[in-house]
């Protein structure tokens, strides 16, 4: 079996067919002296116990006196001490039955999570004067060009020279379909390049790469704890010593007071102790928040601790940036309304040469569709750019004003505002309106989705933040059933608008904000749970988040609070089972009811059901 210790399944072997042997000369030979039969009997408790009897030894001098390696040595030891031979060494055997059994499980779970960790490719093919060189990936330095093969890994984040081939993505985005790439684009480290040569010229230092930050998001989630995990950690600490004075108390009161058996009574305080050991909820709780996270990292959703996990769950209002969360962040011309007297062709070509010499991203978006359908620009003069109205120029001899209405209205052009999603861009030639034309930063395909699915199947509340007109803003919350929208907000508008809406959400539902701009990492920080977008999302957002979608999919935040909320719901059941059970056997072990076999197979059976159910929320959809 997989994440089985062969010494660990020798050891309980060996120790079973001992004692094995040691119940047959009991049963069956009687005449068998006393000693060589208290021999057998100690030789399979010594073979069974003398490690945990040693980790509970060096466990007493390290602080941690009343851990389970302890309690299962003073029960076992003390059930030898007063007759009970079979008993002690049957506690010490089912307790490593116990143990190898939770071992599988847990292996299995951290092995499904330690398969997202191997992503990172060993070794670079190197690009020198000499030829190539295979290095480290630590020693590639910004502007080194590498090589990736077929069935390779991409070892850094980079920008494609030459080449072209699909990647695939699933390490890092959880999306089986192929992407194609071609010089020019950028890939992110972790992918497989799948056919083809590719000549990659790096743009970070491998630490700063997309898959040594994915792992160290996965790595440093284990120190964010859980209120559900902070609550074990304080119970156990609480319930272990407590539990241990009740035992002692149990094996000395009532022969005390009552006239009991001494040894009847302090076996009824050894089992109490075997009982007593609260190993389910210690591995089954962090183990079920280990799980989601893994589940969540395989679909693209890094999240950085299970705190944050458990936070998501008990979301009721998810909070969005608009471009490049909603929005692709890419502008393009939604559509063209040239005046009585002008074609399209004439509006764009007028309109390119105004904006030629501008890096405005408006601009640039107009220069790239001028590019796509002519050859050459109008010859432009006199270039002006008017803050916050627009640029003019002379085109072709032709005084040409292209810019906001202010922009048309401050030189006495009539023109109106189309009633049209996106920002408007007028044009005048001469004097003479000559239209307008309507560029719109472009809704992700599954935006509507999201929404969608986060007020059906959640219950959550859907509003956006943006810097965008007020205008606009609203229509963009109309066609995606947004249930808020607040616009023209400068960054610390955003910080100011969030806090009211976590101060005005219930009380046990929490704000969620997703965004991914620079200008976005202070809200992040400040609300509930932040999540940025990974792809192309800036370092201070991804920095600041509790949670990274990695492919930049808004459709992935429902994803992620299905799983939040699985996770949570698997911990809660995990941990009324355990506590259930484990009060109801201490009573029965208390009246005598459980004799001490009984009392480890309930311990140890009630933690691997809690490690096995803490395993499904592993499982993805």
């Amino acid at each position: 079996m997989k994440n089985v210790s062969k010494r660990e399944l020798i050891t309980i072997i060996l120790g079973a067919l001992i004692l094995a042997a040691a119940v047959a000369v009991d049963k069956l030979l009687p005449d068998f002296p006393w000693y060589a039969r208290l021999a057998l009997y100690l030789a399979a408790y010594i073979v069974l116990g003398l490690e945990i009897i040693i980790d509970a030894v060096r466990g007493i001098f390290h602080g941690e006196l009343l851990d389970e390696n302890f309690l299962m040595a003073a029960a076992s030891i003390g059930a030898l001490a007063i007759g009970e031979r079979l008993e002690g060494v049957l506690v010490m055997l089912l307790y490593r039955i116990g143990e190898l059994l939770q071992s599988v499980a847990v292996g299995r779970s951290r092995d499904a999570v330690s398969k997202l960790m191997d992503i990172c490719p060993e070794s670079v093919e190197l690009v020198t004067a000499d030829g190539t060189e295979t290095v480290e990936p630590e020693s590639v330095h910004i502007g080194d060009v590498f090589i990736v093969r077929a069935g390779e890994r991409i070892p850094i984040d980079g920008v494609i020279l030459e080449g072209s081939s699909g990647l695939n993505t699933a390490a890092l985005t959880g999306e089986s379909m192929p992407v194609d790439v071609g010089p020019g684009d950028r890939v992110q480290s972790g992918c497989i390049n799948i056919n083809g040569v590719l000549r990659v010229r790096a743009e970070c230092v491998h630490e700063d790469s997309t898959v040594s930050r994915m792992l160290e998001l996965i790595e440093g989630a284990a120190a964010r704890k859980s209120k559900s995990e902070k609550f074990i950690t304080k119970f156990a600490r609480w319930y272990t010593p407590n539990v241990v004075i009740l035992a002692v108390l149990l094996a000395v009161i009532p022969p005390l007071l009552f006239k009991g058996e001494w040894s009847d009574w302090i076996y009824r305080a050894l089992n109490f102790l075997v009982i007593s050991c609260p190993c389910a909820l210690v591995i089954s709780v962090p183990l079920t928040f280990f799980s989601g996270i893994g589940a969540a990292s395989k679909k693209g959703v890094l999240v950085k601790g299970s705190n944050s996990l458990e936070t998501l769950a008990k979301c009721g209002t998810a909070v969005f940036d608009k471009t490049g969360t909603l929005t692709r962040g890419t502008f393009s011309i939604e559509s063209m309304l040239p005046a009585d007297g002008f074609s399209d062709d004439e509006l764009l070509y007028y309109t390119a040469a105004a904006e030629r010499f501008s890096t405005h991203p408006l601009a640039v978006c107009i220069k790239e569709t001028y590019n796509k359908k002519n050859g050459e620009y109008a010859s432009a003069l006199e270039h002006e750019e008017l803050a916050g109205r627009g640029v003019s120029a002379v085109a072709d001899g032709k005084k040409v004003f292209a810019g906001n209405l202010r922009l048309m209205r401050e030189n006495g052009i009539e023109a109106a505002e189309p009633d049209s999603i996106g920002t408007v861009i007028h044009t005048a030639v001469d004097g003479k309106y000559a239209g307008c034309i309507v560029i719109a930063d472009e809704l992700k395909d599954d935006s509507a989705r999201a929404i969608a699915e986060l007020k059906k199947a959640h219950g959550v509340k859907s509003v956006m933040l943006t810097g965008d007109r007020k205008r606009i803003g609203e229509q963009i919350a109309a066609k995606l059933g947004l249930d808020g929208v607040y616009t023209e907000l400068l960054p610390e508008d955003k910080v100011g608008n969030l806090e009211k809406i976590i101060a005005e959400s219930a009380k046990n539902r929490t704000v969620a904000y997703v965004g991914d701009g620079i200008n976005d990492a202070p809200v992040i920080a400040r609300a509930d749970v932040g999540i940025a977008m990974g792809g192309l999302g800036s370092d201070a957002a991804i920095e600041a988040a509790d949670i990274v979608l990695m492919d930049d999919k808004v459709s992935k935040l429902p994803l992620a609070i299905r799983t939040a909320k699985r996770t949570v719901g698997i911990a809660k059941q995990n941990i009324i089972f355990a506590l259930a059970v484990k009060f109801a056997v201490l009573i029965l072990g208390a009246l005598g009811y459980a004799q001490m076999w009984m009392a480890i197979v309930a311990d140890v059976g009630v933690c691997l059901l809690a490690v096995l159910n803490a395993m499904r929320a592993m499982k993805t959809e």
